[in-house]
């Protein structure tokens, strides 16, 4: 027997306001995978991200989070579907004035009754499981970039989270560091069992993570691809998947005509 989906999005308009960004999505995300949504620059990836997280309402369509309905919850009930979602932001928004255990044991002083000595017991645990232990007095300005987005990984697991929403976690970064956060995702959702949805548009992350993934469109403001990378780079449905996923070796290809051209 099939298992529910974790987040199942039905029929969905999304923008800002009045103003649609894209329209009748309709896709599923299943318990365990790392669910890649991908797609240019303003093709409303993070839009997706955000009405997932219900902090934008959705002009038509439904959301559901473990089968109840996001769009319509309130009060204990959307605050407990809220609370099984983690999310780290692209800046990783952590707080300067503070320290990674500090950042980190926010959300459980806020949500739980838990003792400090208990709670600070916890943070120190999801510190060491991005690879941050010995960090856990340091400022968030006394870390590299790859280091802050791991401990604001941290701090969205800390309530246990079984499903964790990253925004662009590869940005800003080196490769060399971009590649061991994939591997940290990777071991987390094989390890823990955390459901993984991830907004990216970079290649080499999209190819190490991902179980699946959809390809949204700015200009037909809809889905054009779903499946897993490999298939999507080796078998496009559209010209638009494969100029996505070919997009370096299109325009190293084009620099060295035009090379060529000039001698």
């Amino acid at each position: 027997m099939e298992q529910e989906p974790v987040i199942q999005v039905k029929n969905l308009t999304a923008g800002y306001g009045r103003t649609a960004i894209l329209e009748n999505l309709n896709f599923q995300v299943r318990k365990g995978e790392i669910f890649v949504i991908l797609g240019g620059s303003g093709c409303g990836k993070t839009t997706v991200l955000r009405h997932i997280i219900g902090l934008l309402p959705p002009l038509k369509g439904q959301i559901f989070i473990h089968g109840k309905d996001l769009t319509s919850a309130a009060g204990r009930q959307k605050e407990a579907l809220l609370q099984s979602i983690g999310v780290s932001f692209q800046s990783g928004a952590l707080f300067g004035s503070m320290t990674l255990l500090e950042n980190v044991c926010l959300p459980l002083e806020e949500f739980t009754d838990l003792p400090q000595t208990l709670i600070e017991q916890i943070a120190a645990i999801k510190l060491r499981l991005v690879g941050l232990n010995g960090y856990e007095e340091h400022l968030p300005a006394q870390l590299s970039g790859g280091m802050q987005k791991r401990a604001a990984v941290a701090r969205a697991m800390a309530l246990d989270p079984d499903l964790l929403l990253l925004d662009e976690p590869s940005a800003g970064l080196d490769p060399v560091t971009s590649s061991g956060l994939d591997r940290m995702i990777v071991d987390l959702s094989r390890r823990l069992g955390i459901t993984f949805v991830v907004v990216t548009h970079e290649l080499q992350s999209i190819f190490a993570i991902a179980d699946r993934a959809i390809m949204l469109d700015k200009e037909t403001r809809g889905i054009i691809a779903e499946g897993a990378p490999r298939q999507l780079k080796d078998q496009p449905p559209n010209e638009a998947v494969w100029r996505f996923f070919h997009r370096k070796a299109a325009s190293e290809k084009a620099e060295t005509a035009k090379h060529t051209g000039a001698l």
